[in-house]
């Protein structure tokens, strides 16, 4: 597969990289961002995959997290994707809403035309794109975290729960818990999946854990003043299944923080530490 090298900049002591390829799974040119340290000129390094939120692209984590400074101190790649295919030909919401469409995959692999036919973003994000990254960067994909911020949450947590073992670590910030019970999930998985609501489970991280689905342990940061906090996103329903399925759960309120990658800015320092420490 050709993976093309788009831009590439300078920043402390590595590398930010921007890729595109044509994806089998999309049927779309797919673009990511890379960003590679130092330390893997002399080997491969632990690799951290971050999912964008609803209307992201790869630039949006890349530009504004400010993850590269302590992913350089701490030798990680970091592997942020596209959130939907995009193109001509690609599907998007008839209404012209934000939620849905480009910009939206929600990480399904849709079953409803017209998205079947492009919207694979499930099976782009959990093996085509690792098995090209382990291919061309310098990667060790033994030592895997995966995290997110809302949608991208969503799809962390339920990446993570459906390849038991694959991951050292996982983390989200303020992420859809529960899509089945929210009105993005709904309009999403309505939209993508169908009307069978049993379909959906699996793209549910509560679902998944009521269902034996497990992991170790989960680090969540969540702002107290994110607008979307009681309709959107409901942090408590992922504490009460964790509780009951016995996963350590470190769910983190933090009081004046909204939605913004301001509010992922101010803690991603504190993921990629925790993350590291996990994956050696």
């Amino acid at each position: 597969m050709t993976l093309e090298l788009v831009s590439s900049a300078r920043v402390f002591a590595g590398e930010q990289r921007i890729y595109r390829h044509q994806s089998a799974e999309t049927g779309t040119m797919m673009r990511f961002s890379a960003f590679v340290p130092a330390q893997a000129a002399a080997g491969p390094v632990p690799v951290l995959w971050f999912l964008s939120g609803l209307t992201c692209t790869e630039e949006n984590f890349t530009v504004k997290a400010g993850a590269q400074r302590v992913a350089s101190e701490l030798g990680l790649v970091v592997i942020a994707p596209d959130t939907s295919p995009r193109g001509e030909g690609v599907a998007g919401d008839p209404a012209g809403s934000w939620d849905f469409g480009l910009g939206a995959g929600f990480y399904v692999d849709a079953t409803q035309a017209p998205f079947d036919r492009h919207y694979r973003m499930r099976s782009y994000v959990e093996r085509e794109l690792p098995a090209l990254v382990g291919a061309r960067l310098p990667v060790d994909m033994t030592r895997q975290g995966i995290c997110g911020h809302s949608m991208g949450g969503h799809g962390a947590l339920t990446i993570a729960l459906r390849n038991p073992g694959r991951f050292r670590s996982v983390s989200a910030f303020a992420p859809i818990v529960a899509p089945s019970q929210v009105p993005w999930g709904e309009k999403a998985f309505g939209g993508y999946l169908g009307a069978e609501r049993a379909a959906w489970r699996a793209h549910d991280a509560c679902a998944l854990i009521e269902d034996g689905a497990r992991v170790g342990e989960l680090l969540v940061d969540q702002g107290l003043a994110d607008p979307f906090l009681a309709t959107q996103l409901r942090p408590e329903l992922l504490e009460a299944a964790c509780a009951r399925a016995g996963i350590a759960l470190t769910l983190r309120r933090q009081a004046g923080f909204d939605h913004s990658y301001y509010f992922i800015a101010s803690f991603i320092e504190d993921h990629l530490r925790w993350h590291a420490a996990r994956m050696g």
